[in-house]
């Protein structure tokens, strides 16, 4: 029975091995090939920029000589102007990227004309042009998802290990544990055979050695019990917080390219044509950038605060004072203000300026010429509505606009002078109120509604 047993646990074991080591095997693979992708689309880049060049020179030749599977070059008609020898004849291979506003993407597209039945890694570079865009099209063997047979021989090799091991400690561990339960029922057998008087005493009282290892064992199954949710939950909350790093990181590189982009092709541009080049509208134009680049940073580093849980110092909070004293600033639509006197609330008062404002400066740039602010008190609840007469948000848009780096049509998007990052900002301050912040109907533009706690005077 003990050997029976002993079998059953280890090989128990040895499965729950083999399936935490294929779990974790599988987030290590994504991990690495995602990395593997990500160095191929940067070397497929850097056999790309020689071309971006030549174009930039107007030198392009017809045929292009390189080691990748395949190059495209597209004029701003639509038009392959030039190609590696293998694609020489044939039409433009895709146009599902470089999406919309975009210099530089990268994608794993299957089905193209010229690689039929293929998966290829396809890096797309935006080229401006003064009489238009250029695309550049790079293609390459795209990344299995196992990355190279070297990994998945690991792997394997790996998982096998370790669930031999697993048989193999919890075999011997088991054995040793059972061992002194074979003594007892040897012991009891010898008894039984032997007849007689001599019989095992029964206990009559719960306190003896056998309810005291039980009472022991269950308190120390216990104490591992919670133990183990102490630790699981520690996991768990730090899991979380890695996940909410890597969005985070994520997010802010998507936005962050796109500046940096620009300033070095305008770079690029003054410096292959210096005689040509207005360096006074070059100056204004990496200034812009520069100072788009630190919106954003100055937006995530807010972010970052609030996702780390940040102290908030709570004070007295008068709401109507709070919009009279914040809309004296000059802007460039009218605002209208309708307040309710004696609206107070507990808060951090420079968060709660930073929300404002970032629905003030939301709505300024969406506005055609007036903007409305409203605060009034709702039973238990503190109300500060802030409306323009713009173009609106239509419904099934409006929780998508408070999600980092949100880009919607030209009207709302952020390329409309924002960073992407102030209404998630303003939301992340309305949450850590115990409030909440939502776009509700109206007749006519877009209308913010910040509904939180009020204080009781």
């Amino acid at each position: 029975m003990g050997g029976s047993l002993r079998v059953r646990l280890a090989l128990w074991a040895s499965i729950a091995m083999v399936v935490v080591n294929l779990v974790v095997s599988g987030f290590v693979l994504y991990a690495v090939r995602n990395a593997a992708v990500d160095i191929r689309a940067h070397q497929m880049t850097d056999k790309v920029l020689p071309i971006l060049e030549r174009i930039k020179l107007n030198r392009l030749p017809r045929t292009i000589s390189s080691d990748l599977d395949g190059i495209q070059v597209i004029n701003p008609a639509g038009q392959v102007v030039s190609s590696t020898a293998n694609l020489a004849g044939m039409p433009q291979q895709t146009a599902a990227i470089p999406r919309a506003g975009r210099p530089y993407d990268v994608a794993r597209l299957c089905g193209l004309p010229a690689f039929d039945g293929q998966c290829k890694l396809v890096v797309a570079m935006r080229v401006y042009q003064p009489g238009g865009d250029w695309i550049i099209y790079a293609f390459d063997s795209a990344v299995p998802w196992y990355v190279s047979p070297e990994v998945l021989i690991f792997q394997i090799c790996l998982t096998v290990a370790l669930a031999g091991l697993t048989w193999f400690g919890v075999s011997r561990v088991v054995a040793r544990t059972l061992a002194p339960v074979s003594r007892i029922t040897t012991r009891l057998a010898e008894i039984t055979a032997d007849g007689g008087g001599m019989r095992v005493p029964v206990p009559e009282r719960v306190d003896d050695e056998i309810a005291v290892l039980a009472k022991t064992a269950n308190q120390t199954l216990e104490r591992l019990e919670t133990a183990l949710e102490q630790q699981q939950s520690a996991m768990e909350q730090q899991q979380a917080a890695m996940e909410q790093q890597r969005r985070f990181a994520s997010d802010a590189s998507h936005d962050l390219r796109s500046p940096i982009t620009a300033m070095r092709a305008q770079l690029e541009e003054a410096m292959l044509h210096p005689e040509h080049a207005d360096w006074r509208q070059l100056s204004d134009g990496l200034l812009a950038s520069l100072e788009r680049l630190q919106a954003i940073v100055t937006d995530l580093l807010t972010l970052a605060r609030l996702d780390a849980g940040a102290p908030l110092r709570y004070d007295r909070v008068d709401l109507g004072e709070l919009v009279g004293t914040e809309t004296l600033r000059p802007r460039s639509k009218q605002v209208v203000t309708t307040v309710e006197p004696g609206v107070v609330v507990t808060g951090d008062r420079l968060q709660l300026v930073r929300l404002l404002t970032n629905l003030l400066d939301n709505a300024e740039r969406h506005a055609e010429s007036r903007i409305v602010v409203t605060v009034c008190r709702q039973g238990e609840q503190a109300v500060l509505e802030v409306r323009d007469d713009g173009p609106g948000i239509a419904p099934e848009q409006r929780e998508i606009v408070f999600r980092r780096f949100t880009r919607l049509d030209a009207a709302r998007g952020r390329d409309a002078g924002g960073t992407g990052l102030g209404l998630p900002i303003a939301r992340e301050i309305a949450t850590a109120h115990n409030g909440t912040l939502s776009i509700e109907d109206s007749d006519i533009g877009a209308r913010f509604v910040l509904r939180m706690p009020a204080r009781s005077e």
